[in-house]
């Protein structure tokens, strides 16, 4: 399997490119702010065919390159339909000005083909087979992908803003909610095996197991009621 990621933009956004070989078709997760160019890059070096856009969830550093890269690959892109809005008015989803500057860089809408993401799904493209898990609180149409292991590799687990190394994404955002978050790490994060590579979107890969042994809100969530004072990432 091939996984090519790197952060773009503004707020360092993971974009991740999957597949199941170089020279094969491949996925892209959450192209974010600026991440246009990288996509191309990789695309190129790794003589890659897009066929989709997968996102984790609406905000503007996850999907602000979703038009310009669904347009120069003619795929489609897909996102929970609680986040959908997101595309077309990035400011009401973070309640507050991104600046006119800012605004300036970024392509603001959907692509022309918009599928939608549910609970539980399981997406058969290029090859793979990514398990969609809704998980609020980031915000309320939060998702994560899970990738079973193979011969050649362990399970992989793109979080989003769910999970990061050490910490979980911020809940202060319209839409987010911190019980809602705990919820989810309990009931997506805690049943993953420990050798599950967590590629998160923001920060180094990590695994369950090493989160679970010292990440602070995966730890009270695994001890039970309460929550863990720890600083947070993610926008």
């Amino acid at each position: 399997m091939l996984i090519a990621g790197f952060p773009a933009g503004a707020w360092g956004t993971n974009c991740y490119l999957v597949a199941p070989a170089a020279g094969e078709e491949c996925v892209i997760i959450d192209p974010g702010h600026q991440a246009a160019e990288g996509v191309a890059e990789a695309v190129r070096k790794h003589r890659l065919k897009p066929v989709a856009v997968v996102l984790t969830h609406g905000h503007i550093d996850h999907v602000a390159s979703v038009v310009p890269v669904c347009g120069a690959h003619d795929v489609p892109a897909w996102i929970h339909p609680a986040d959908r809005y997101m595309m077309s008015d990035p400011e009401k989803a973070l309640g507050r000005s991104l600046g006119t500057r800012l605004m300036g860089e970024l392509t603001v809408g959907e692509p022309s083909d918009v599928h939608e993401l549910t609970d539980g799904a399981r997406l058969r493209l290029a090859g793979l087979e990514l398990t969609v898990s809704h998980a609020p609180g980031h915000t309320k149409g939060s998702v994560t992908f899970g990738m079973p292991e193979t011969a050649e590799v362990p399970p992989v687990f793109f979080s989003g803003d769910l999970l990061f190394a050490g910490s979980i994404g911020r809940t202060d955002l319209p839409g987010g909610d911190h019980a809602e978050m705990l919820q989810s790490l309990a009931r997506v994060c805690l049943p993953l095996d420990d050798s599950t590579v967590v590629l998160s979107g923001h920060g180094p890969q990590t695994t369950i197991g090493r989160e679970r042994a010292t990440n602070p809100y995966l730890r009270d969530v695994a001890a039970g009621p309460g929550s863990a004072d720890a600083p947070r990432r993610g926008m």
